[in-house]
């Protein structure tokens, strides 16, 4: 696996050539910089994750947790699942399935995602496919609509409580998600197993109405209390939380009663932001990110790793990093052209407008609240015109002393390039190690030519 962002990539439209500013340009106004050295730099992770031949019996304990003793025999059993890159999740989802069939339920999937995949049931079914959840590999019904039903209104401010329609028609409904930071809001819960009932399990129109909302009212306040809601009216019987580390490998698979959603997610959540992958430095001056999707963050690049929350209404931004600049070079596959929240970087590679699509983008920046999130930032023919720009703009730059990274995306940080300056800091600390002394960086037809195995 490479840092490398170009296998696979779109043919070049022609809006992105129109837009891209060529090298020679760059150069020519910034000047021939010296450019900083880099080297490679590992981060020293202590993890526990689950072996993959323990991953069918943690989730039977996950189920026990489950509160299924009024769910009639034969009872078809809703299980949520998302759109994240979320490891195993067609192991964990398979056993699940597994499990309940043993014990003489009809369990089927459906997807909790939003707006995803277009917010069509055709896209999100494709969506799962991609993520390795499919009728046969997990050995049950998918059944993906963008149908809803109204279950209630909020009490204070009549704000509709909506679900999945087949979820809603079932006996039982089972998220399955991960519990970790969200990239928009600070709260006792974020992105986990509320969260996906709230947003997930609301499809477009309850995305849409909970994005709309929180303007005012704040994610932090409203999932709690619509999720209160959801577990009144729906025949919820738990969930299944799982947690990754900072390798984004499955640490945690937890079945969670309904009536321990709130406090057990709020001390998930604290462990979550323990093990989250994040860059291991608190001033830096530019960080180059090789690709950014919907399959590594919400965001397209994690707001808490980038210290960025500027798109997110009346959410202050994280305390750290101090980035000065950003340089993002492409899309990931798995992202199909949903370049949400591709205005956190200050510059962007032209790769990642050929590979942009603008419709996908927008509904959910239009679903999300956050249209600011998919302004484009100045596009760069190359990735020595991307550096230079970045370099530039800083103020005067040693390059001995200046902070840079360049790293595979916000959620691979383990190894990343570090300039000089930084591997001298990674000398003085245990959690740092490393890995390849700094040389001069190399182009090949202006983009980088190192690449940097996982």
């Amino acid at each position: 696996m490479t840092l490398s962002p170009h296998s696979g990539r779109m043919e070049r439209n022609q809006s992105a050539s129109e837009l891209s500013v060529p090298e020679a340009t760059i150069v020519d106004a910034c000047g021939d910089l010296d450019l900083p050295k880099l080297g490679v730099v590992e981060q020293v992770w202590e993890t526990d994750p689950i072996p993959a031949a323990a991953i069918d019996a943690h989730v039977e304990s996950a189920v026990d947790a489950l509160e299924l003793d009024d769910v009639p025999a034969g009872g078809e059993i809703a299980l949520g699942v998302g759109s994240r890159g979320i490891d195993n999740v067609s192991e964990i989802v398979a056993a699940a399935v597994s499990t309940l069939e043993d014990r003489g339920y009809d369990p089927f999937v459906f997807p909790a995602m939003g707006s995803h995949g277009g917010a069509t049931g055709e896209g999100q079914a494709e969506m799962l496919a991609e993520l390795g959840v499919t009728e046969s590999s997990i050995g049950c019904e998918i059944r993906s609509s963008m149908d809803v039903v109204e279950v209630g209104r909020t009490p204070e401010r009549d704000v509709p409580v909506v679900a999945d329609a087949h979820a809603a028609g079932a006996d039982a409904i089972v998220p399955i998600n991960r519990v970790k930071p969200h990239t928009d809001f600070d709260g006792a819960v974020e992105s986990g197993l509320s969260k996906m009932l709230v947003i997930g399990m609301g499809k477009q129109r309850g995305a849409k109405i909970a994005h709309e909302w929180a303007v005012d009212w704040s994610f932090r306040n409203m999932i709690p209390e619509i999720a209160g809601q959801l577990l009144d009216a729906l025949p919820v019987v738990g969930g299944i939380a799982l947690l990754e580390d900072q390798h984004d490998e499955t640490t945690l698979i937890e079945g969670v009663p309904p009536g321990g959603f709130l406090d057990r997610e709020r001390e998930l959540l604290e462990r979550a932001y323990d093990v989250m992958p994040t860059l291991p430095f608190s001033e830096l001056d530019v960080v180059v990110f090789d690709r950014q999707g919907k399959d590594i963050s919400g965001q397209g690049l994690d707001t808490n790793v980038i210290g960025r929350r500027a798109f997110a209404i009346n959410e202050p931004a994280p305390d750290e990093p101090t980035i000065k600049r950003i340089y993002t070079r492409g899309l990931t596959a798995a992202t199909h052209g949903n370049a949400m929240g591709v205005g956190s970087a200050d510059l962007i590679h032209e790769d990642v407008v050929a590979e942009l699509d603008a419709e996908t983008t927008l509904i959910n920046a239009l679903t999300a609240s956050t249209v600011r999130g998919v302004r484009l930032p100045p596009v760069v023919e190359s990735d020595r015109a991307g550096l230079v720009a970045a370099l530039s703009t800083i103020g005067v730059v040693d390059p001995e002393t200046v902070r840079v990274v360049r790293a595979r995306d916000t959620m691979h940080l383990a190894r990343f390039f570090a300039s000089e300056a930084l591997i001298e800091d990674a000398r003085q600390r245990e959690d740092l190690r490393v890995v390849e002394e700094a040389t001069p960086i190399e182009f090949d037809d202006g983009a980088f030519s190192a690449s940097l195995a996982d």
